[in-house]
């Protein structure tokens, strides 16, 4: 670990700044998200290379901070997460930690409380998932256990919200009162850095010096305070995992829940959307463009054609969007996609990658970024940078919008989902294709460590606001992107003035063409080519800058307006190319500050933009072929 001198950030003077600490799978960010409801917000904190999520509280009266940490087994551990944690609490002076542990696995958590206590911080213990613990047969005296650690212990159930009251009036008791504001006014800087909490200089000597009691005091604990069932009780899980697990049913059922998902996607989410999208045509034609007919043309057509049609085909996608969201949810909530992780790990070690590589795949199916972002818990180089260079083929949710599109426009709705189901399986086959041609080049033997844990089943509340959250980050993080895409597009289309719109004769028709050498042999006409170039930016602007360049802002009306336009076996080329072709900016971006390493950077995107002209350039040469045999329509 390093023990370099970090910049040192203290809370507003009366704010007391509480961190929350915890494994993973104990429930940590629900019940951060349960105490500070939408009010949570992303903070950049100095001497770390993460963002942190953090939301601020009102403890009677008492302003407060909270911040969540990352997951972390050991304070003492070797993995990127670790260490963020133990220069968070190196440069940071805490107020209280908030230590969240798995009540139904105290036995082998409490390890970390134990660390806690040797640094002595203040500290509240949080036994998270009682009601599980209870079902399982585990009984805790938490009385004793508060006696012997010097630190209150509560029983919680954050995802019901049980004994959160009870925390909000501990976290007020470990804090004491709050400092006088007018005592704080009239204080000098000396005595207001002394009235501040201090940060802990270096942990490693403390959390070393107190090393060899940890087990002898964890068994002296559990002893006291805890009652261990004779046998597990967890009946569901072993009987699920019997099936779910089988070593010949396991991944077929996988990918069968999987292509069930998508096709129950795909049916209610595209009625949805043509309804939204038909709502929002029918705004634009009977409000807006009466409301704008005064203006001069060149504006009224940036407002309407640009602005208004490309921002209104990406918002009709919003119900597909939080349905794929709220599906993903009950999978990793269930604790289902641990399993696939489990299922796939003999594999993907064929592959020089491990289950955590699927899983973070799988993130990616959301969005890339924070998919890369995961990386940083492989300790291993080669794996960390094999994984990055993979995870921008799965086919992330801004894709997803583009794919369900063309699917509604030129396959009817049972093929379709069978569309969209091929082009995950394609993701993956990308995948597959890449970790095998490189896995020499990044080369990793570290181990995986992966907990299983029982099955549960998330609430009807905890899906929605989850599924609503990542829809409000989709938007709200995209918009900007996709303004200036479609924006950009429209000016392309336009200009110069006096030509008609998107014709030859347009910016956009003399790009088009200037690289059709390149991509007229896989089926991608002029205007598919200007769309793609700006998908480059973000996805999420290939869709408004399809309704800019057809003029058509209703899903059903643009889809029929490029079904005119192009053949079924361009839009499948359309569609491969989009999912394989070079990732988004932030993609890219994230890819470099992660890897350190602009090398691999330019070689992740040259070697996806190689592999997507290939693999178009095989489909649509190959179906032509197959067309002008008579064996495909």
């Amino acid at each position: 670990m390093s023990h370099c001198q970090s910049p040192v950030w203290s809370a507003p003077a009366g704010q007391a700044t509480i961190a929350v600490l915890g494994m993973p799978n104990t429930g940590k960010s629900t019940f951060f998200s349960q105490l500070t409801g939408s009010h949570a917000h992303i903070g950049n904190w100095p001497g770390l290379t993460v963002d942190l999520l953090q939301a601020d509280l009102d403890l009677e009266g008492r302003p407060a901070q909270l911040v969540d940490l990352p997951g972390i087994y050991d304070l003492r551990g070797h993995s990127e997460d670790e260490a963020v944690v133990r220069r968070f609490l190196e440069a940071t002076p805490i107020d209280l930690v908030v230590v969240i542990l798995n009540a139904s696995q105290i036995d082998r958590q409490l390890r970390l409380a134990l660390q806690v206590r040797q640094l002595g911080l203040p500290a509240v213990l949080l036994l998270n998932m009682a009601d599980e613990a209870r079902r399982f047969g585990v009984s805790i005296d938490t009385e004793r256990l508060s006696s012997e650690l010097g630190l209150p212990v509560l029983l919680v159930s954050a995802k019901y919200r049980r004994g959160l009251a009870q925390v909000r009036q501990a976290m007020v008791r470990q804090l004491g009162p709050a400092a006088d504001p007018s005592a704080l006014a009239g204080a000098s800087a000396a005595s207001d850095a002394e009235a501040q909490p201090a940060p802990i200089p270096l942990l490693e000597p403390i959390l070393q010096a107190g090393e060899a009691e940890l087990p002898e005091r964890m068994a002296l604990l559990l002893a006291a305070a805890v009652r261990l069932p004779p046998q597990w009780r967890d009946r569901l899980t072993r009987r699920l995992d019997a099936l779910l697990l089988h070593p010949w049913l396991g991944l077929p059922l996988f990918f069968l829940a999987m292509a069930l998902m998508f096709q129950a996607i795909y049916a209610i989410g595209v009625p949805l959307q043509e309804a939204l999208g038909s709502l929002l045509d029918a705004f634009g034609k009977g409000v807006l463009t009466p409301l704008l007919s005064g203006l001069p043309p060149f504006l009224k057509g940036f407002l309407l054609d640009a602005l208004y049609q490309g921002l209104g085909t990406v918002t009709a996608f919003l119900p597909v969007i939080f349905l794929f969201f709220l599906a993903m949810g009950v999978l990793e909530d269930s604790g289902y996609l641990s399993r696939a992780a489990y299922l796939m790990d003999a594999f993907m070690e064929r592959l020089g990658l491990d289950g955590r590589s699927f899983v973070l795949s799988l993130m990616g199916f959301g969005c890339n970024v924070p998919a890369i972002l995961g990386t940083r818990v492989m300790r291993s180089s080669g794996l960390r940078l094999l994984s990055m260079l993979i995870i921008p083929f799965s086919l992330c949710s801004a894709r997803l919008n583009v794919f369900l599109f063309m699917a509604a426009a030129f396959f009817p709705p049972l093929q379709g989902g069978l569309v969209i189901f091929g082009l995950y399986l394609m993701s993956f086959a990308a995948a597959i294709l890449t970790a095998l041609l490189f896995k020499g080049r990044f080369a990793s033997d570290e181990p995986l460590v992966l907990e299983l844990p029982p099955y549960r089943f998330p609430t009807l509340r905890q899906m929605l606001n989850r599924a609503w959250a990542e829809v409000r980050h989709f938007w709200f993080w995209a918009r900007r992107f996709i303004i200036f895409g479609v924006v950009a597009v429209w000016l392309l289309n336009t200009l110069p003035l006096g030509v008609a719109p998107a014709s030859a004769a347009s910016l956009s028709g003399r790009l088009g063409e200037l690289l059709q050498p390149l991509l007229g042999p896989i089926g991608i006409n002029p205007k598919l080519t200007v769309a793609l170039l700006f998908g480059f930016i973000a996805k999420e602007i290939v869709l408004g800058g399809l309704a800019v360049i057809y003029g058509q802002a209703d899903p059903a009306a643009l889809g029929r307006a490029v079904a005119t336009d192009v053949s079924w076996t361009q839009a499948v080329s359309f569609m491969l190319f989009t999912l394989l072709y070079t990732p988004c900016l932030s993609t890219v971006a994230v890819i470099r500050s992660e890897s350190k390493r602009l090398g691999f950077t330019v070689f992740s995107v040259l070697w996806s933009l190689l592999l997507a002209w290939l693999v178009s350039f095989v489909f649509f040469q190959g179906a032509g072929l197959l067309q002008r045999l008579g064996v495909l329509g």
